[in-house]
């Protein structure tokens, strides 16, 4: 009984965070102004959530984050979108699956890759005030890194051919994207994961000396 109790927190805690992913994928509350870029928020709470319930919620709420970037590319279409949806692809079926990669896969890895970066760090008992920023910049990075990586690997042509530039200067936009949108980027989910990860121990703290048995994964 107890054990469905768990399982029934961390379901309804999981379904929680997704209303948080989509909430902030589809209002301007996903985007935050820095001095130079807007930068985007919707993998915060994929990050929070992979420290707090461990890195298969994690996988989940990513998952969550790709399909709402997939049907945005899909009805609202940029110029890059041939990247993000299997519907706006430039070649055919194979790029199709190669969308789906980036805009799917890159965002569930997110969730993967922080929550395994916490159980390591919890495993050598790197205190909070360390592992939340350290776990925010990795998780972001991730997401910048795979997104524009894959697109490099993956769709360079498509991608040069979209940006109006020879092949070549394909590598020099890519690099240009990860320092200029994906380091600020990492940067804020460090602070905005420390300050709501440490609000949320302290909570769960506090409700756990009021109620025994309260659903906290082990590995938080």
């Amino acid at each position: 009984m107890n054990i469905e109790r768990k399982d029934t927190r961390w379901l309804t805690s999981v379904a929680l965070m997704m209303a948080v992913v989509v909430l902030l994928a589809n209002t301007p509350l996903g985007m935050i102004q820095l001095p130079i870029i807007k930068a985007t928020t919707v993998h915060i709470p994929v990050i929070i959530g992979a420290v707090l319930l461990g890195p298969v919620a994690g996988a989940i709420l990513g998952a969550t984050f790709g399909v709402c970037s997939l049907i945005s590319n899909t009805m609202a279409p940029t110029l890059l979108s041939f990247a993000f949806s299997p519907f706006m692809s430039m070649s055919g079926l194979l790029g199709a699956v190669k969308a789906l990669w980036i805009s799917i896969g890159c965002r569930v890895m997110i969730g993967v890759v922080s929550g395994w970066v916490w159980i390591l760090l919890k495993k050598f008992h790197v205190n909070h005030g360390i592992a939340l920023p350290l776990t925010g910049f990795i998780g972001s990075m991730t997401n910048t890194v795979l997104v524009m990586g894959s697109i490099y690997v993956l769709l360079a042509g498509d991608y040069a051919s979209v940006k109006s530039v020879a092949l070549d200067a394909v590598w020099g936009l890519i690099m240009g994207t990860i320092f200029t949108s994906g380091i600020p980027e990492a940067i804020a989910a460090a602070i905005i994961v420390t300050f709501i990860g440490e609000a949320l121990f302290m909570g769960f703290k506090r409700h756990s000396r009021r109620k025994t048995g309260v659903f906290l994964d082990k590995n938080a």
